[in-house]
């Protein structure tokens, strides 16, 4: 037999070594049982891949990224033979890796309900446990076609290939080459025991599965599309360990108790009425107050940087998205046109944008005003699709924090500095820490302007967030089609990473709308224009603080900020004298003097999620004091009168946590 020179890269690390042909890349990482599939010429290959002559060949660890999508991805294959075990008529779908697990689509005669999925993970068990061989095959198309007659929408797939979709998830199971089927073999007698057509690559068996579980099933359009039939999609999840397994679903269990609409609900926050509308929320008293504390912080740091406040309506003529491009390329984000004034076209506004380009060309502009700092809390209307819409965080109406900011091509990079700036630092103000930042480049397809001006425009970016010493990582294609941006993105409280404020550039909208200032040598000039919204909404902002706390505001936002309770009824006058003094300070501070046990409004408050209780007796009365309880059950006895109402304005005036 002849010998193949193969290269084996390890991190940064090279080797060369001659082996037999024939050699698979299962042999090269014998004994490496974290490998479970290889990258061969930047390909994804199996590990039943056999090398040839000059290859390079680098290992695939199961808990690397391509290493857990193929490990889900083969775990998906897995649950589909259990479905079609236990439901023969069920028609498959599409099965894709997802983040965090993986789901697959069925036609079935009826929903799956959670009995089904018990039984269909019980299936899967065993498929596991007999180390079926994941074997790959190609395929012509009309051989593919033929095996897989009775699954038209596979069929469907064939026809697609060389033009499948990642939205959808069908590049999974065919590309732009060659068709491949991958066959589930018996370990011990080679037969078929199930076949899916998949582009690859997969585990080498069943057994190489080291942790799934069921999670849920939905009802999903085939391929996304409404026009489409209506399947069962059924969402699972797998990890490298039994011990990540486990730390993921505490991490749901943890993420279910912060989930915003749940906490809402509780709280007695905000609510989403049928009556209204998917997607448009009400804020209740005490949501109200905590928005609030939010919108006035806000306006007096914005205060404090020279913005100036401008306020704009909630619909206009449809002309004026005409000009700034929205109805070309954002047409399907916005709410369909009300015909008035004899068949005039209005909008709601899905952005503030072309209302203040409005109010900058209201009358002439100087190179003295600039820069100009025009802010809105100003409400936007965007017909998300009904699937996406949920709770805050993903509105049909919300009120922005937008900025925009007119300045000299000159004074456009120390403006962008001093902008990210007092993003950042503001959304420090409110509690989160950890933060990265995304540069967002031009879509190839989706854009206006020149190559030239977007070249210009993304260094000026680059430059500016790499002063602020945070990650920078990439998003190709991820700007507006008027220019690119900086997306801040924070991590909460439990790890999870939610995109906060973003700061566009752009020299479109200002030639769109012809505006102009007047340079210091009485020439017209174009100014820049910056596009800047800090919360992103303020409604997605209150969701993400809400979970981020897990209800548990510090002080300075928190509804109700002390509550008194008094251990008998006689101390309720002079807890009611100590909630006069402190509101007078500007506190918010209440009193519960209802027939309740005092361990049972001790409870209520916790549940509730005061930061203090405010407990006095007889002794803390004769001693003109109170004692003090918290969150978390501790407890400050004999506090005099006015040091604890001055404790509590200290903890709001420096917003901490207690």
């Amino acid at each position: 037999m002849s010998d193949v020179r193969v290269i084996i890269q390890r991190d940064s690390e090279r080797e060369e070594r001659v082996v037999t042909t024939g050699t698979t890349a299962a042999d090269l990482f014998a004994g490496e049982r974290s490998i479970i599939a290889a990258r061969v010429g930047g390909e994804l290959r199996d590990l039943s891949y056999v090398l040839a002559d000059g290859e390079e060949v680098e290992g695939v660890e199961i808990s690397s990224e391509d290493g857990l999508n193929i490990l889900r991805h083969s775990t998906a294959h897995v649950m589909a033979q259990a479905v079609q075990e236990l439901f023969p008529e069920a028609k498959l779908g599409i099965g894709p890796p997802v983040k965090d697990g993986f789901y697959y689509d069925f036609d079935v005669e009826k929903p799956f309900t959670p009995e089904d999925l018990k039984a269909i993970e019980k299936k899967m068990q065993e498929i596991q446990k007999r180390g079926q061989r994941f074997a790959r095959r190609v395929v012509t198309d009309e051989a593919a076609r033929e095996e897989l007659a009775a699954e038209p929408y596979k069929l469907e797939l064939i026809g697609l290939k060389g033009s499948a979709s990642s939205d959808d998830g069908a590049d999974v199971e065919v590309g732009a080459g060659e068709l491949t089927i991958y066959d589930n073999l018996d370990a011990k007698t080679g037969d078929l025991c199930w076949k899916d057509l998949c582009r690859g690559p997969h585990l080498p068996t069943t057994r190489n599965i080291p942790a799934f579980k069921l999670m849920r099933n939905a009802a999903a359009y085939w391929r996304g599309s409404e026009k489409n039939p209506m399947l069962q999609r059924i969402y699972g999840t797998a990890w490298p360990s039994k011990d990540e397994l486990k730390a993921y679903l505490d991490f749901l269990a943890e993420a279910e108790k912060r989930d915003h609409r749940k906490l809402g609900n509780e709280l007695d926050l905000f609510s989403i009425p049928e009556q209204i509308g998917s997607g448009l929320a009400v804020f209740h008293p005490k949501g109200g107050i905590i928005r609030r504390v939010m919108e006035d912080y806000s306006r007096r740091r914005h205060e404090e940087e020279g913005y100036e406040f401008v306020y704009t309506p909630h619909a206009t003529k449809g002309k004026l998205f005409e000009t700034s491009g929205h109805l070309d390329w954002y047409a399907e984000g916005m709410y369909p046109p009300m015909q008035l004034d004899e068949g005039v076209d209005y909008y709601l506004k899905p952005m503030n944008c072309p209302m203040h380009n409005l109010i900058f060309d209201a009358r002439g502009r100087s190179y003295r005003e600039l820069p100009l700092r025009l802010f809105e809390f100003g409400t936007v209307y965007r017909y998300e699709k009904s699937g996406v819409v949920h709770g805050l965080t993903r509105a049909r109406g919300f009120t922005q924090d937008d900025a925009h900011i007119y300045c000299t091509r000159e004074q456009m990079s120390d403006e962008l500095d001093k902008t990210l700036t007092f993003v950042l630092g503001l959304l420090r103000d409110y509690g989160l820490t950890d933060f990265y930042l995304e540069l967002s480049t031009k879509d190839p397809e989706k854009f206006v302007g020149s190559d030239e001006v977007w070249e210009e425009a993304t260094e000026t970016l680059r430059q500016v967030a790499e002063k602020q010493g945070l990650p920078l990582v990439p998003d190709p294609g991820g700007a507006a089609f008027y220019g690119p941006k900086i997306s801040v993105q924070t991590k909460d409280a439990i790890g999870r990473t939610w995109q906060m404020s973003t700061i566009q550039l752009d020299f479109n909208l200002p030639e769109r709308f012809d505006l102009e200032y007047t340079s210091a040598d009485g020439s017209k000039q174009r100014p820049v224009m910056i596009h800047r919204a800090l919360f992103g909404s303020i409604e997605r902002f209150f969701a993400v603080l809400l979970e981020h706390y897990a209800g548990a505001f510090p002080a300075w936002l928190a509804p109700v900020q002390a509550i008194g309770i008094p251990i008998g009824d006689g101390h309720v006058d002079y807890l009611e004298k100590f909630a006069a003094a402190a509101k007078r300070k500007g506190l918010r501070v209440e009193v519960d003097s209802s027939s309740d046990r005092m361990q049972k409004k001790i409870r209520n408050a916790q549940k509730q999620k005061v930061p203090f209780m405010v407990i006095a007796g007889d002794e803390d009365m004769a001693n003109n004091a109170v004692s003090f309880r918290y969150r978390d059950g501790s407890q400050e006895n004999g506090i005099p009168f006015d040091d604890a109402i001055a404790k509590i304005a200290q903890v709001v005036e420096e917003r901490a946590q207690v």
